[in-house]
């Protein structure tokens, strides 16, 4: 066997040993009940700004990105700018990959992919800090909810200019908005790619975690994921769970129809979604089997 096949047969093999340990993936609640009293997720930062997520999603986020090679991510949610440096800085890498690969010179002042962060409310010094970082040249940014028919209009537009497009939606976690949201971006998702919905975790931790917020259990991402595929015959579940260790968002990944297959992981804080007849043979992407941890994802295998 080739090393590099025997390899990922192993790690495989450990994932269905993860899936298959009950025991493991009830502490894995449990950390993630108990760390949340703490802000777990709070304590991190990426080139020096923070970034509200779990390492472990970031690293996934990374493998995908790896393997999809967007030109455009769309993240809905921007808070102090974390998140949208970190996916700048995968798609710099990814451009300076490409530059190095064809034998040509990169200028960073002209990147050909872009981040694209809404937000109802961009702080004064978060949109400063945002702007002169070394990261921004990669980062545009649309001040307004992320539902408001003004606002997806100009993601619409801005999307079109483009060929391979992932989105994470990452801002108000209740049901009615997450479903909105979907609605108005999945469709955006382009062949081969995914929409990463964060925060279904909410749906499976106790209620007085969200106590002070507009979501909780019963009014969570993953109640809208499922809603959202409730009568469509062009999303399934995808439901080869793949827990690891704690994470944050594994419930909800969507895309266009008859081109995504919905991934529900059984991991507490997100869901895939994808076309389960266009699913590939476990093989082609052992990688992104593995790793979603907190987080939902939907995969458009149409061009895979």
């Amino acid at each position: 066997m080739d090393p590099h096949e025997e390899f990922r047969t192993e790690v495989e093999k450990n994932i269905d040993g993860l899936v298959a340990d009950t025991d493991l993936q009830t502490l894995s609640r449990t950390w993630l009940r108990e760390s949340a009293h703490h802000k777990y997720c709070y304590n991190f930062s990426w080139l020096g700004r923070p970034a509200i997520q779990f390492p472990n999603d970031t690293w996934a986020l990374q493998e995908l990105v790896w393997a999809i090679r967007p030109d455009l991510i769309i993240e809905t949610g921007i808070a102090h700018g974390g998140s949208l440096i970190y996916s700048a800085s995968l798609l710099a890498l990814l451009e300076m990959c490409d530059a190095t690969e064809r034998g040509e010179t990169l200028d960073p002042r002209k990147p050909a992919r872009k981040v694209l962060g809404i937000d109802i409310d961009i702080r004064t010094h978060n949109r400063q800090a945002i702007e002169a970082h070394p990261m921004a040249p990669r980062i545009e940014m649309i001040e307004g909810s992320s539902i408001a028919v003004e606002t997806v209009a100009k993601v619409r537009q801005i999307a079109s200019g483009y060929k391979r497009i992932l989105v994470c939606l990452d801002s108000n976690h209740s049901h009615d908005h997450v479903l909105a949201e979907l609605e108005a971006y999945a469709p955006l998702v382009s062949p081969g790619s995914y929409c990463i919905v964060f925060d279904t975790l909410v749906e499976d931790m106790p209620a007085e975690l969200s106590a002070n917020r507009p979501w909780g259990p019963g009014n969570s991402p993953k109640t809208a994921v499922h809603a959202f595929i409730k009568n469509r015959a062009d999303f399934v579940i995808d439901k080869q769970n793949r827990p690891e260790t704690p994470d944050h968002s594994r419930t909800g990944w969507i895309s266009p129809p008859h081109r995504v297959r919905v991934r529900a992981a059984n991991q507490i804080t997100r869901t895939c979604l994808l076309p389960a007849e266009l699913l590939p043979p476990r093989k082609v992407q052992p990688h992104i089997e593995q790793f979603w941890g907190t987080q939902s994802r939907v995969y458009n295998f149409q061009s895979v």
